[in-house]
Order: structure tokens, then sequence, then C-alpha cells
């Protein structure tokens, strides 16, 4: 059996990788930071088949004896400080686990047999938040970086080392230039979370406002699901390459706020929603959207879950958990 490695399996990516790969018949280990790690019990107990493996991206010896307990064909690096607005606040910390995280785990793997020898192939959760300040629309693998965020310009460092030790020792890593993709998994501090979580907790009587930043701001967003059959697909490629997975739609928050209270009933949401200038980004991304081209033609991926129906599974999830939590019926 192929035997996967996974950072970042608590978190919604991980989860969704998990979960394919074991139904492709891999044997998946995923990596856990710190002792008694809250997330990782719940992670177990839905997940049985995953045999969790101690790490941090910021300590290279704890990667090192990781990748030798695993013994991974395939090792997915997820694992990052992934809140676009927490980077700003916590920079160093961002570029310390979501960049140099990176050049641990390529080290790691080179040492313990990246060779051609005994191959790891090794998948980058790179971002669409690398693009920024746009070049060009839509975005393609050639698209020029110009990140807006500590975030950013830690998952452009992590994409570019990726590169170069491709280049320079012949690994076998690629990245895959993600653009916004959720689903109900999604932390609540995300924004698409954040809508979906209050308009059914509104809808329930349990909550009176939802408060947002920019609502202006346009997003390319696909469903996690689909998007992490494209990181597998990268890796069985004859040839390592990087690759923009996306949909090539893009909708504002606004828009989704509308859809979002649509999908319980709630035609008029304006009083139900409040803008707090302290959600505001200091340097803001207006506008992402994906050209996946080379995906389609080159792996064979196209998503399929669009963006009315990942709204309707995302406010649906929601009113299930808090109802059940809240004691509250569901609504007719």
């Amino acid at each position: 059996m192929p035997r996967a490695f996974i950072t970042g399996i608590t978190g919604q990516d991980g989860q969704h990788l998990a979960e394919f790969l074991h139904g492709r018949g891999y044997d998946v280990f995923g990596m856990v930071k710190g002792q008694n790690n809250p997330k990782a019990a719940a992670v177990v107990e839905e997940f049985p088949f995953i045999e969790l493996v101690p790490g941090d991206l910021a300590d290279l010896p704890s990667l090192v004896a990781a990748l030798e307990m695993a013994q991974p064909d395939e090792v997915y690096n997820l694992g990052a400080i992934s809140f676009v607005a927490l980077s700003f606040s916590q920079a160093e910390l961002t570029a310390n686990t979501t960049g140099l995280g990176v050049l641990r785990m390529l080290e790691a793997i080179r040492m313990i047999g990246g060779t051609q020898h005994n191959p790891i192939r090794f998948y980058q959760a790179s971002s669409s938040e690398m693009f920024g300040k746009v070049r060009e629309t839509p975005q393609t693998e050639l698209t020029p970086f110009h990140p807006r965020s500590p975030y950013g310009c830690a998952k452009v460092f992590g994409h570019q080392i990726a590169v170069n030790y491709r280049e320079s020792y012949g690994l076998y890593a690629c990245s895959g230039i993600l653009f916004n993709h959720e689903g109900p998994k999604r932390g609540i501090e995300f924004v698409t979370r954040k809508v979906t979580n209050a308009v059914a907790r509104i809808k329930l009587g349990l909550q009176h406002e939802l408060v947002l930043g920019n609502m202006d701001s346009k997003r390319d967003w696909g469903y996690a699901g689909d998007y992490v059959r494209a990181m597998w697909a990268m890796l069985q490629q004859d040839e390592p390459d990087d690759y923009v997975i996306a949909t090539g739609e893009t909708h504002t928050i606004e828009e989704m706020v509308q859809r979002a209270f649509a999908e319980v009933g709630i035609d008029d949401w304006r009083p139900y929603v409040r803008q707090d200038p302290k959600f505001f980004r200091p340097a803001e991304v207006d506008l992402l959207i994906g050209d996946a081209s080379k995906a389609r033609s080159k792996l064979g991926w196209a998503p399929e879950v669009g963006f009315p129906a990942l709204v309707e599974m995302m406010v649906a999830n929601d009113l299930r958990l808090e109802s059940k939590k809240a004691g509250v019926p569901l609504p007719d």
C-alpha cells in the first residue's frame, strides 16, 4: 500500500485529503504539533484510519524523525499559519512556519531520501494570495507574484524554495497554487464559514447580526473536496510541475452573504449585517480569479461543486451543527 504523510492534518484540507487517500488504499499518516493537541482527538474519532505522528514545522529534527517513522511515498505539506488576518499581527510566526517550514520539510526529505534511488514525492500548498495586487487577470502559473500580506510573502518563499529544491537537487516537488476553497470543515475564523455560521445562528434565533470588514473583495471560491483531488493528481505525473487550481469564476463577499441568507429564506439581509473597520486588512487583495487550463489539460482535473451548491452545503451543515448544539429544532 502507498504511504502518505500529511502536515496540517487537523485542518480542512488535511481531513479532505486523508479521506480521499484512504479511499484510494493509502496508509495515511498525519503530523500533529504539541502534546495533547485538542484537535487531534476529534480527527482520530472521525478518521480512525489516520496514524498521528508528532512533529513541528519549526523544528527540523522532529520532521526528520516523523518522516523516518512514517516512511512515506508522498508528503503533502498543508500545515501553515493560514489565517491571513492573523499574519499581520504575528508576521514572524507566519514567516517561520508558513515560509521556513517548507524549507525544513524539503531539507528533511532530502536528508532521508528524496533522491532518484529513494524518491519521496512532495506537494507544497501554495496560495492565490501570492498574486496579491494582481498583475494580470486571470492569474496563471506564469503571473508575477505581488503578495499583500505576511502570509502571502511567506507562501511566495515556500513556493520558490520548492522550485529551487526541484531544480537544485532533483527532488520531485510540486506546488498547487490553490485559489480559495471552502466547505463545511472550514475553520470558523475564515470569512466564508463566519458568514454561513452566522446566517444559521440568525435563522435559529441564536444571534442577531453578522459583523464583517470589506465586502467588495472578489474571490474565486471552490470546494475543498474537489481541490484535494488535484493535489493527488499532481504527484502522479511523470515529471513534477506547478499548477493553478481554481474555478475561473469570481464572486464578492457581498454576493456570498446574499446567497447564504437566501438559503434560509431571508431576502433582505442588510438589517442583519454591519461593517466594522477593525476587520479591514492593512493592505487588501481586491480581485483573485484563476485560470486552471493547465490542470484541466495535464491532470484531467475540473471542479465538480459550483458556487451555489457550495454555499448551500455550508449553510445546511451549520444549521445542523448549531441546532444540535443549542437544542433548537431545525426550521421547516
